[in-house]
């Protein structure tokens, strides 16, 4: 960030994987500079696409400079490989990055001689040297058909390039535990900064407002294409924090192909989708987790915004009288069960279908909210419950004091619920508790006092949080 807190360097990265300096062709037995084929060709045609360069040599992360390479080719999100004297150690880089990444992956060779069989089925960029030399037209050449390539890895459909992904079916790649980024000590620190303009954006004095700030840091930030991806990540996430549903909506649908594909991008665009709720928007959104669903089985994070969608349908079609209320509800149930039952350590689909189960108010839906209720709550205590850090943890706590009638535990619980949602700064996480609880309330047979009180605290607490007046 510069003195005027203008966004700078977070474009993604493009490392250059290749011989430095001036080597001898075995084959041809011309010197070759390898130097002036990257200054005159390489690193110009990756600064025309907008992404940063980055050779090997011009490491300056200190420490083994095989760890900081091998970090950048799982890590960088475009790489350019020379294979042109077909070293064998730039060929075992080169199966290292194509077992991490699908895509984004450009090798390219000299005319000296022709590819290894085994990686004639790779679609390299061939140049031309003259007598060892790069001339000053095939410079020009091999910088325009890199620029091209890069354009279509960043624009275009993410076409898988590597063998391991082309003719493995769901090949996982390489998720490199967080530790291991070390060697990206530039970036770490850009990241910090953008967290706290992200952080400072999320301070202002109603939701308008924040909207606004995040919105201006995302238009500086450019090009979306070539943005980092945790950078993305967390604008999306902001954006969410603030309700600002359509600009994440916008931003969700301008994100590169190989980001729109990552299941949190789908995840949180449906889940935006659901909040807006324009003409179309929750038959796209239940598309989108059908379709996570159908790829990856049940998972307890897709199933449970899938049942936080048929919920808020069920709501709106109660309030309208319409008789298709009780379908929308059991689909509700239905997801939040699965989501549960697929993975009981994760308590959220499971307190959503023990409330919706009372909500159901049959007497086979309150046997299942029993048998539910006591495997959500040991969920919720593995993970500190009352004592945790994490608003949905003790907000969970609150949720089963409330349906227990537990009255003791729940106002003890409600202090600390309505602090760690003040310190999250983010309105929409006690809205849904505070509706949840509305949902409760309104199936007693009479008003509780406690349950009213409760209530309206966490009401205030949204209040203050959105900064608007109601």
């Amino acid at each position: 960030m510069n003195g005027g807190g203008k966004i700078v360097a977070y474009n993604d990265l493009c490392f250059v994987d290749m011989p430095f300096g001036k080597k001898t062709d075995l084959a041809s037995g011309a010197e070759i500079d390898f130097d002036h084929i990257y200054e005159s060709a390489i690193k110009p045609a990756i600064k025309d696409v907008g992404l940063d360069p980055l050779r090997g040599d011009e490491e300056n992360t200190g420490g083994i400079i095989h760890q900081a390479m091998f970090a950048r080719l799982l890590l960088a999100e475009y790489v350019i490989a020379d294979l042109t004297l077909a070293n064998p150690n730039v060929f075992y880089e080169l199966g290292i990055r194509h077992a991490a990444k699908p895509f984004t992956t450009v090798p390219i060779y000299a005319n000296t001689h022709p590819l290894p069989f085994d990686v004639t089925m790779i679609r390299a960029v061939l140049y031309q040297l003259d007598s060892g030399r790069l001339t000053d037209n095939a410079s020009e050449q091999l910088r325009s058909e890199l620029r091209k390539r890069l354009e279509q890895a960043i624009k275009g459909q993410a076409i898988k390039d590597s063998p391991l992904f082309q003719l493995i079916p769901k090949f996982p790649g390489i998720d490199l535990p967080h530790e291991v980024t070390d060697a990206f000590q530039d970036r770490i620190k850009h990241e910090t900064e953008f967290q706290e303009r992200l952080e400072d954006a999320k301070r202002k004095k109603s939701n308008d407002e924040r909207r606004m700030a995040l919105l201006q840091i995302q238009q500086e930030l450019g090009d979306l294409k070539i943005v980092q991806r945790n950078v993305l990540i967390d604008i999306m996430l902001s954006f969410r924090a603030v309700e600002a549903w359509q600009e994440m909506i916008n931003l969700c649908e301008n994100l590169p192909d190989h980001l729109q594909n990552l299941d949190v991008v789908k995840q949180q665009w449906a889940l935006a989708l659901n909040r807006r709720n324009s003409t179309g928007d929750r038959e796209k959104a239940i598309s989108i987790l059908e379709d996570l669903i159908k790829e990856h089985g049940y998972d307890p994070e897709t199933l449970g915004i899938l049942g936080r969608l048929h919920k808020d349908r069920y709501k709106e079609l109660k309030m309208k009288g319409d008789i298709m209320a009780s379908a929308a509800l059991d689909d509700a149930i239905d997801a939040y069960t699965k989501g549960f039952v697929s993975d009981p350590r994760d308590y959220y689909p499971g307190v959503n279908a023990v409330s919706l189960l009372i909500e159901r108010g049959d007497e086979e839906s309150f046997k299942k909210a029993k048998e539910y209720a006591p495997l959500v709550s040991f969920s919720v205590a593995r993970r500190g419950g009352a004592s945790s850090s994490d608003y949905w943890d003790v907000a969970t706590v609150l949720e089963m004091a409330c349906i227990n009638n537990d009255w003791n535990a729940a106002i003890r619980t409600l202090p600390k619920v309505l602090n760690l949602a003040t310190l999250k700064k983010e309105s929409w996480m006690p809205k849904s508790t505070m509706e949840n609880l509305i949902m409760l309330k309104n199936r007693q047979p009479k008003s509780s006092p406690e349950l009213n009180e409760i209530i309206e605290h966490i009401r205030q607490c949204v209040i203050e949080l959105d900064g608007t007046e109601r």
